[in-house]
């Protein structure tokens, strides 16, 4: 059995019950609203294309759809990448940006996150850029540049109090995860760490780099540490080195995604924020964690 997502930004909802409806005699099933004007859900859609029926329904209107199983919906294990995602930004650019080199390097950062170049040698390019940047420079950068993505801290804390282990993981460093997932409320946080001389970047970044396969094996470990099965987890992420865990996952939601990513994922938002992935797992607006 599955269920029709279907959720827009609750910044700007533009879906209403008359569009709902409108939807709901076009596939048939059960329509339920999670959150009235922002998300609701179709269960056991009849009709053999719900998705693309939807779609022609909506038209232009900036809605997310999704059909998801109803088994196990609700998953124990979230593992989410933290640039452009968690964050709205990618701190590597933003640092970039302290020494006047933005544009060069988000560049190569836009290539990376699209699959069109090698991770790693990517990263350490970048990296090397940004040689003698202060230690000072980079916490104003965390302090000053870097937001979090709205939704997020109710993302992690509705499925904390609903049981499950959350996780941040990232291709970026360890001075914005660990701070960035403390403030989130996460219960972990995996990424690069760069390395320094004093209080000076050496423009070098210590090994292992975490790039996919590290994303992928992160999950992996997770779920059987804490026996969880896979169908049981959730992963989130925007670019080409979240794209493995995405796919090995329960869920796998590309979010605001670059086109590659968006294509393979078995649920893409594209409009809504965070709160969309609990939409998705199926809690309601009184059950979530603001």
């Amino acid at each position: 059995m599955s269920v029709l997502c279907l959720i827009a930004n609750p910044v700007e909802p533009m879906f209403d019950v008359k569009l709902a409806a409108a939807i709901h005699r076009e596939i048939g099933g059960e329509l339920n609203w999670l959150t009235h004007g922002v998300a609701a859900e179709i269960i056991e859609p009849r009709a053999a294309e719900p998705v693309v029926i939807a779609r022609a329904t909506l038209g232009n209107a900036p809605v997310d759809i999704a059909l998801v199983p109803t088994a196990k919906r609700r998953k124990k294990l979230l593992i989410a990448d933290m640039d452009s995602t968690m964050i709205q930004q990618e701190c590597i650019d933003e640092l970039a940006d302290a020494v006047g080199i933005k544009a060069e390097i988000a560049a190569i950062t836009d290539r990376a996150m699209r699959g069109e170049l090698d991770f790693e040698a990517a990263l350490k390019t970048r990296v090397a850029l940004l040689k003698g940047l202060d230690r000072k420079k980079i916490e104003e950068v965390r302090r000053e540049k870097i937001t979090q993505t709205p939704g997020g801290r109710a993302l992690v804390q509705t499925m904390k109090a609903y049981g499950a282990y959350t996780a941040l993981i990232s291709g970026g460093f360890t001075f914005f995860a660990d701070f960035f997932a403390k403030r989130i409320g996460f219960d972990e946080a995996t990424a690069n760490t760069l390395e320094f001389d004093g209080d000076v970047l050496t423009g070098t970044v210590a090994s292992p780099i975490v790039d996919k396969s590290i994303k992928l094996k992160r999950l992996q470990t997770l779920a059987v540490e804490r026996n969880i099965a896979l169908d049981e987890t959730l992963a989130v992420g925007d670019g080409a080195n979240d794209l493995d865990m995405i796919r090995a996952s329960g869920l796998g939601v590309a979010f605001h995604a670059k086109p590659a990513v968006a294509a393979a994922a078995a649920a893409r938002i594209d409009h809504g924020d965070l709160t969309a992935l609990l939409y998705l797992q199926g809690y309601s607006d009184e059950e979530i964690v603001r």
